[in-house]
């Protein structure tokens, strides 16, 4: 490659990186933070900023996307940079606080999609259309300020490897734990088969980005130096970079009775929080998982559960070096068909079943009468609220591309009732069902198909009363009589430092609601 199409490419990915980092960031300012002015016009939506007052206009699509801002006497185009400092702006005026953390966050995210572009241009995509599906999100979270930023991972040369992004695939760091230093939960017989401890010594795989984060801290070091953990070099196989990021995926083979998921600690803030697996989270996985596997068995299928059925940790490293078992694909997907991230469906894949659709409603119909249902069975008849979102949720499709099966996981995001207040779990759901899984379905459907819009919540409507008239479970018609369900509030959340865990929400139009 000469110089200048070296220059050219390069300056066509720093445009694409900019075009996919502008998204979740205006999608936040637009929700959270502004109001529309007028009707669309050409093409174009107006929208004052309620704090300052000033004027953000921006193309209308399925996102929404080339914002300007209205200088006094003409628009002026914004790149990212630029609405960064908008957004800045705008919330010191909301809230009276700066948070130039934040702000730096913004940045560096995207700079990690330009990383991450540049990294998918010169990788071969995976075969697999699941595994490839989990690998597509390079914008991430829609209604996130900084989707991508890796905050305390280092820059990106120290991550692209296990990068979902960037089709991460990399062996495991294998640890030996002393077995008066083993902390076990559950059933953790699938970790043995993982590789060969010395006697006296139980198998721990580590994420190696992980532990490349915390291999020099004392009370490791100590952990070493006492023989509670010997080094055992790493797994003889590769694990596959998931969505999640600090989740892998890895495939069954020899000495191993079929694939698994293994979600690990990441010192690295991710979105809203540090990905640190704490220890009221490993009980609330050893309380919650049985609830909410007892529920999908009782439906019956096809709708399935990923359970989490054990972990692994060591004494006095607890949140440091856990590791969570979770169920694989293998022999939970309905027969005949692929598993693709619901998510991947929003951002677009190669592959995408979307992507040979010509009537989308036979299709959304499928997918609400797969995905509908059980979430709200498990809440009304079995008291447990799935977080349902669109990075845990996979639809299995037949060979047709059609909807046949929703699968769902992470039980760390799930609910049980009494343990949970109902309004906080109803709102955790509306939010996760509705609000993140639904909407972005149907928006995508949407814009690929205009002419059908009007046509997608009639059916989503039809599909939550024809649950509740077949299955006897009362209330939930509720989803569609309220005016408006709760909104995550992404940059207002981590503007003031909201606890990930209990972000703020904003109310949004209900699209469920039943229209005169």
């Amino acid at each position: 490659m000469n110089d200048s199409a070296r220059t050219a490419d390069t300056t066509g990915t720093a445009v694409a990186a900019d075009a996919l980092a502008i998204v979740p960031l205006l999608n936040c300012l637009l929700r959270e933070a502004a109001a529309p002015a007028g009707e669309p016009v050409a093409g174009h939506a107006v929208h004052r900023l309620r704090a300052s007052g000033r004027l953000l206009r921006v193309r209308t699509g399925h996102r929404p996307s080339a914002p300007e801002v209205w200088s006094g006497t003409a628009w002026q185009l914004l790149r990212h940079s630029g609405l960064v400092d908008l957004a800045v702006q705008e919330m010191r005026a909301v809230t009276g606080r700066s948070n130039a953390a934040l702000a730096a966050e913004m940045a560096a995210s995207r700079a990690a999609v330009e990383a991450l572009l540049t990294a998918r241009a010169r990788t071969a995509p995976p075969d697999d259309l699941w595994l490839r599906s989990e690998q597509a999100l390079v914008m991430g979270h829609p209604f996130h300020p900084a989707p991508k930023a890796r905050t305390g991972g280092g820059p990106p040369g120290a991550w692209l490897r296990y990068a979902p992004e960037a089709y991460g695939r990399f062996p495991l760091v294998l640890l030996g734990v002393r077995d008066d230093a083993v902390i076990d939960g559950g059933d953790t017989h699938a970790l043995d088969a993982l590789g060969q401890a010395p006697p006296g010594y139980r198998p721990l795989p580590v994420h190696p980005w992980q532990f490349g984060l915390t291999s020099h801290l004392p009370a490791v070091r100590a952990a070493f130096a006492e023989g509670r953990l010997v080094r055992l070099g790493v797994t003889p196989w590769e694990a596959r970079a998931t969505s999640s990021v600090r989740t892998v995926h890895v495939p069954g083979g020899p000495g191993r009775a079929g694939d698994l998921f293994l979600k690990f600690s990441l010192e690295v803030q991710i979105t809203n929080d540090v990905r640190r697996i704490r220890k009221h989270e490993l009980r609330h996985v050893r309380r919650t998982d049985p609830l909410v596997a007892a529920a999908f068995r009782a439906m019956g299928g096809p709708a399935a559960w990923l359970g989490e059925r054990g972990h692994r940790t060591v004494r006095g490293l607890e949140e440091t070096f856990p590791v969570l078992v979770r169920d694989g694909l293998d022999g939970r997907l309905v027969p005949g068909t692929a598993a693709v991230l619901t998510a991947a469906l929003v951002e677009g894949f190669e592959g995408s079943p979307l992507d040979r659709l010509t009537d989308p409603l036979p299709w959304w119909s499928a997918y609400l009468g797969q995905v509908v249902p059980p979430v709200l069975e498990a809440y009304a008849r079995h008291g447990v609220a799935v977080e349902c979102h669109l990075q845990n949720t996979l639809i299995a499709v037949d060979a047709d591309g059609i909807p046949v099966q929703a699968v769902f996981r992470d039980t760390e995001g799930a609910r049980a009732l009494p343990g949970t207040p109902r309004a906080a779990a109803a709102k955790r759901l509306a939010y996760c069902l509705v609000i993140n899984n639904l909407t972005e379905i149907a928006n995508a459907l949407a814009h690929r198909f205009p002419r059908a819009a009007d046509a997608l919540w009639p059916l989503a409507r039809r599909e939550v009363e024809r649950y509740e008239k077949e299955r006897g479970v009362p209330g939930t018609t509720a989803l569609l009589t309220t005016p408006t369900l709760p909104g995550k509030a992404s940059l207002l959340s981590r503007w003031i430092g909201a606890d990930g865990t209990d972000p703020c929400y904003l109310p949004v139009p209900n699209p469920l609601a039943v229209r005169p």
